[in-house]
């Protein structure tokens, strides 16, 4: 019988092992100098000055919030097509998400919706979190202008895009400060894990305090209300030894996405829409689909896992229905987006093979034209 190939399988080996074998054994389980490192590591790896590690990737949020100073009742701009964990942050924070639609083809935030969205509230905005969903970078330069203009913190989402880049600068070097998840399925992983980077120094040293109880230094002195979201040197010590194989694992999604793009190539999939100047990390390689629900089940009976991320806006989510959104693009993807195994486990057989069976033997419907079709971004 032929091997199930599943969407997702994290790669752990003996140098994670070996790291988290030598923490146990120094005694030292919580935050300490391992922590510290991998800050540094990582914050150099997306070509930073600070890095701050948080227990996951929903509390970098949030102190990557707290941090940029959203207050009680303030309006920040996001996507309504990411996890919930996105918007959960901006309200944990004591934040009003505000949800612009957008651009189809990237499933990235569309930046003529968020202009046109902080001009009808006068500019009344705080901050913005820009998702780079499944691994590509939303269009930053446009963002960042209006950003700019309007006098708007810029928080990258970068949980699913560790090894993207746009136009040549790495994610996480691209807003005012960028949160990061290492949970199992990401790119890397630490087991649960977060973390916060940016080149402010201001935000870096409030964000250190936020998760450390309000702490201003290692010592009982406590300058403003926090929480104990600090990341254990356990999972750092697991997070330096994937940081080393990141850019390998980065490039083997590269190479299965674009063999799968060949192979889907004469169907009526949509493939992913990669923008000149991008660099794709294909956390998730998401096709389009006119009939999700039967290609999905066509491809379970051959034994080839999918995911859909997500089937539902987060607006529409029962914890969300407060708000309201006109965001038709996000509303009609999330009724076609299904995303097909890339991980770098895979074997270039099991690609074929994923490709080929959807190519040969699925039956695929085109999915029906985005309600507004917007070019892609190429700012």
């Amino acid at each position: 019988m032929t091997d199930r190939i599943s969407i997702a399988d994290p790669e752990l080996g003996d140098t994670e092992l070996a790291n988290v074998k030598s923490v146990i054994e120094s005694g030292m389980l919580a935050d300490g100098p391992e922590v510290r490192d991998f800050e540094v590591a990582f914050a150099d790896y997306c070509d930073v000055g600070h890095g701050v590690a948080t227990s996951n990737g929903t509390t970098a949020l949030h102190t990557a919030l707290e941090a940029v100073g959203v207050e009680p009742g303030d309006r920040v701009i996001t996507t309504p097509f990411s996890f919930v964990a996105t918007a959960n942050a901006i309200r944990i924070a004591g934040g009003d998400p505000v949800f612009a639609d957008i651009d189809p083809e990237t499933f990235n935030l569309d930046p003529d919706r968020v202009e046109a969205m902080l001009e009808a509230l006068d500019g009344d905005v705080e901050a913005m979190v820009v998702v780079h969903l499944y691994g590509l970078s939303a269009p930053m330069g446009r963002l960042r202008s209006i950003a700019d203009k309007y006098d708007v913190a810029v928080i990258e989402d970068a949980a699913q895009a560790h090894g993207a880049s746009y136009r040549g600068d790495p994610v996480g070097s691209l807003g005012d400060v960028a949160c990061f998840s290492f949970y199992p399925t990401k790119n890397m992983t630490t087991g649960e894990g977060g973390m916060i980077v940016t080149d402010d120094e201001a935000i870096a040293r409030r964000a250190a305090s936020f998760i450390n109880h309000g702490r201003e230094s290692d010592g009982y002195r406590h300058v403003s209300v926090g929480h104990n979201f600090r990341m254990t040197s356990v999972a750092a010590a697991m997070g330096r030894a994937q940081l080393d194989r990141l850019p390998e694992f980065v490039e083997r999604r590269r190479e299965n996405a674009s063999r799968l793009d060949d192979l889907l190539a004469d169907t009526d999939a949509v493939t992913p829409a990669v923008p000149d100047g991008y660099e794709h990390a294909y956390h998730q390689y998401t096709i389009r689909v006119g009939n999700r629900a039967d290609v999905a089940e066509q491809l379970d009976e051959r034994g080839i896992g999918t995911g859909v991320y997500y089937p539902r806006c987060i607006h529409n989510q029962p914890a969300y229905d407060i708000y309201d959104a006109q965001v038709p693009n996000a509303e009609r993807v999330t009724d076609q987006v299904l995303s097909l195994p890339v991980h770098p486990a895979l074997e270039d057989k099991d690609v074929s093979r994923v490709g080929t069976v959807l190519r040969d033997e699925v039956s695929i419907v085109s999915p029906e034209d985005p309600i507004a079709v917007v070019e892609v971004a190429n700012d």
